[in-house]
């Protein structure tokens, strides 16, 4: 009987995971290197990704880290262009680097808070596509994953920077992707749905604030809302994005991938608020 290879295995892939030293990125990184990806993760936070990574290789996995300021445009082209010199191919990046909202409606939201938003979740998306676009189209190989959300397809109230940042990477997905195909390059999002991570958690705090009721009842209403019955856990995520890497989804290209338990967005309104 020949003997054939699976093929979500990434073997012999360089994969560049943005924001993964926490939380969903981490879970993501160590899925693509599960499936044999040398995984990168590209973290502002270098000494917590350097933990992350010296974690993950005493699972017997191939993971490194580096610095990675994904609001930096010169510095984000230079760091890719790095990874070129040093003899490495870029066959996997995720963009998953993002940043939340404080909770507000958009008639109290600053301009400072939407500008942070935008520039880590949308223009850091952008500039990591870019750079790693480039090396692709010479390489005529590779996949890019964006990480949008929920919110990016149906909005939820009090975080307009985050729903409009995560629309637009749907749209820079689908241009790319387009773009793309004729140096048979992939590209394509995924639409994560709750997972309670600490990016979550300190968005739920300021949600019960503003709807008056306590965490624990956060959490069960929106798990009520959950088609499949429970929140998710980050290796959800993960292995929808380590499908759409892997070659078994060679023909997939501009596609949006929900990862919710079906949920298909959060429309709970606000109640008036108090005047000051």
């Amino acid at each position: 009987m020949t003997e054939t290879t699976s093929p979500h295995r990434l073997d012999g892939k360089t994969a560049v995971v943005t924001g993964a030293a926490q939380g969903l990125g981490l879970s993501m990184a160590e899925e693509l290197a599960g499936e044999g990806a040398d995984a990168i993760i590209a973290d502002l936070q270098l000494e917590k990704a350097e933990a992350a990574a010296a974690s993950l290789r005493e699972k017997g996995l191939s993971v490194s880290a580096m610095a990675l300021d994904v609001t930096d445009s010169a510095a984000v082209t230079s760091c890719f262009q790095d990874l070129v010199a040093d003899g490495q191919t870029v066959d996997i990046l995720v963009n998953n680097a993002g940043a939340g909202q404080k909770v507000g409606p958009i008639s109290e939201l600053a301009d400072a808070e939407w500008h942070r938003v935008i520039d880590v979740t949308l223009h850091g998306a952008f500039y990591c596509a870019r750079a790693a676009a480039a090396i692709m189209e010479e390489q005529e190989s590779g996949c890019i994953v964006n990480i949008s959300s929920i919110n990016g397809q149906a909005p939820a109230a009090l975080v307009a920077a985050y729903n409009v940042a995560k629309a637009g990477i749907l749209s820079l997905t689908q241009t790319l992707a387009i773009e793309m195909a004729a140096y048979g390059v992939r590209v394509n999002a995924v639409c994560p749905g709750p997972v309670y991570t600490d990016f979550n958690r300190s968005n739920m705090a300021q949600r019960c604030e503003t709807l008056g009721i306590s965490e624990d009842e956060m959490i069960e209403r929106i798990r009520g809302a959950v088609p499949l019955g429970r929140w998710g856990e980050p290796f959800d995520i993960a292995r929808g994005v380590a499908f759409l890497c892997s070659p078994a989804a060679g023909w997939i290209t501009g596609e949006v991938l929900r990862v919710s338990g079906g949920l298909v967005g959060v429309s709970a309104t606000p109640p008036k608020r108090q005047k000051k």
